[in-house]
C-alpha cells in the first residue's frame, strides 16, 4: 500500500521533505500532494509513484477546490494515479494507510482527514494537530530537513547519517539541454558563480549583489539564478561584467533547469530563499546571506563546504520567522551593513 506525503509549502520546503520521502520509499511506495512548482521540482524523483497537485491558492482555491483534491487523493489511494496528464495508471493500490503531514495548516490535515487516511503524522507544534492521531516532538534545534526525517522515526532510532538528510532533486535531458543552450549562447565557458539574488520576502534580499558581481568577475564568470521576479534584477547584476563573462539565468528556465545551473556552478551565494536548498540537493558549495533571520531556525545550507553570511550583534536580529516585508525598526541594519566585501572573503575562504 502507498505512502501518502503531504507537503503544500514553500518550494524550499519541499526540496526538504525529499530525503523523508527517500526514507520511506525503503518501506513502502510514495505518492506525494503538492503545489504545483512543487510537482516540478519533484519530477524524475525515483523515490516518488505519483505527484498530486493541490493549488490552495489558485485553481483548486476555496471549498470546491478542497473538495476536488479530496476525491482525487481518495481515488489516488484507491486506484493508482497517472504521474501526468494522459498517463496510464501504473497499478491498482490500497488506499493511503498513513499519510505524512509536513506541512502542518489545518486544512491539509482536515483533507488527510477527509481523503481517509487512517493513520496522520505530524509536528505536535502544528495547527492541524488536533486532527493527527501520532504527534512527534517539534525539536527547534534540529534542522528542518532532519526534523521532517523523523517523522518517519521512533524516538529510539539511531540518529541519521549526513547523507540521509541532504536532499535531492533530479534534473533530466531537456533541464541540462536547456543549460547547455543558455551557456553556450552567452559565451560562458569559465567556471562561475551562481547568485541568487531573490526571496519571498523583501526584507531577505541582500542590495550587494551587482557590486559583488564586480568583485568575483577578476576570477570567476556570474550567472543569476531566479524567477520572473527576479530579472530586473538579475539584468542590473550581469550589467556590472563584460560579454561573455555574466549571463542572468533568472526566468529563463525551468525549476529543474534553474538546479542543474546551480549544481554546475563552482558556488552558489543565496539569501534565505529556496535557491540554496536547491543547491543542498545538486552538492553545491553555498553561501548565505541572512539578514531578519538566522540559520538557527533549521533552515541553512547543506551541501559539503557550505557557510552563513550575517551582521552579529544585532539585539533585533532576528525579528520574523520567515522575514518582515520591511524593516520593524526602519534601519534594516541586518543587511545594510553586510557588505560585498565580507561575503566575497567568506566565499573565497570555503572555495580555497
Amino acid at each position: 500500500m502507498a505512502t501518502l506525503v503531504v507537503q503544500t509549502s514553500f518550494l524550499g520546503d519541499v526540496v526538504l521533505t525529499t530525503p523523508l520521502i527517500a526514507e520511506l520509499a525503503k518501506r513502502s511506495e510514495v505518492d506525494v500532494l503538492t503545489t504545483l512548482p512543487g510537482a516540478e521540482i519533484l519530477a524524475n524523483n525515483p523515490a516518488i509513484r505519483n505527484t498530486l497537485v493541490y493549488e490552495k491558492r489558485d485553481g483548486d482555491k476555496g471549498l470546491s477546490g478542497f473538495i476536488r483534491t479530496v476525491s482525487h487523493v481518495r481515488h489516488s489511494g484507491l486506484h493508482g494515479s497517472p504521474s501526468a496528464a494522459g498517463e496510464t495508471p501504473r497499478a491498482s493500490y490500497g488506499s493511503y494507510d498513513v499519510a505524512y503531514m509536513a506541512q502542518g495548516s489545518l486544512r491539509s490535515a482536515m483533507l488527510a482527514f477527509a481523503a481517509g487516511a487512517k493513520e496522520r503524522i505530524g509536528f505536535d507544534t502544528a495547527a492541524g494537530r488536533t486532527l493527527y492521531t501520532t504527534r512527534v516532538r517539534y525539536d527547534p534545534e534540529r534542522h528542518h530537513a532532519e526534523r521532517l526525517w523523523w517523522l518517519s522515526m521512533s524516538e529510539c532510532a539511531d540518529p541519521p547519517r549526513p547523507e540521509q538528510l541532504r536532499p535531492r532533486v533530479y534534473p533530466g535531458d531537456d533541464e541540462r539541454r536547456a543549460v547547455d543552450k543558455l551557456l553556450s549562447e552567452s559565451g560562458i565557458t569559465a567556471p562561475y558563480i551562481a547568485l541568487a539574488p531573490g526571496s519571498a520576502w523583501a526584507t531577505k534580499r541582500w542590495p550587494f549583489y551587482p557590486e559583488l558581481a564586480t568583485l568575483l568577475g577578476e576570477r570567476f564568470a556570474v550567472v543569476v539564478v531566479g524567477g520572473n521576479g527576479d530579472v530586473s534584477t538579475g539584468e542590473i547584476i550581469v550589467s556590472q561584467l563584460p560579454p561573455g563573462r555574466a549571463v542572468n539565468a533568472a526566468g529563463k528556465l525551468p525549476l529543474l533547469g534553474s538546479a542543474e545551473i546551480i549544481g554546475r556552478a563552482a558556488a552558489l551565494v543565496a539569501n534565505d530563499s529556496a535557491s540554496q536548498h536547491l543547491a543542498s540537493a545538486m552538492g553545491t558549495a553555498t553561501v548565505t546571506v541572512y539578514g531578519p533571520t538566522t540559520p538557527a531556525f533549521g533552515f541553512g545550507p547543506l551541501a559539503p563546504r557550505s557557510t552563513t553570511a550575517g551582521v552579529s550583534g544585532l539585539a533585533c536580529r532576528p525579528c520574523h520567522k520567515h522575514g518582515p516585508a520591511r524593516c520593524p525598526l526602519g534601519h534594516w541594519r541586518c543587511m545594510r551593513e553586510l557588505s560585498s566585501r565580507q561575503v566575497h572573503d567568506i566565499l573565497m575562504s570555503i572555495l580555497s
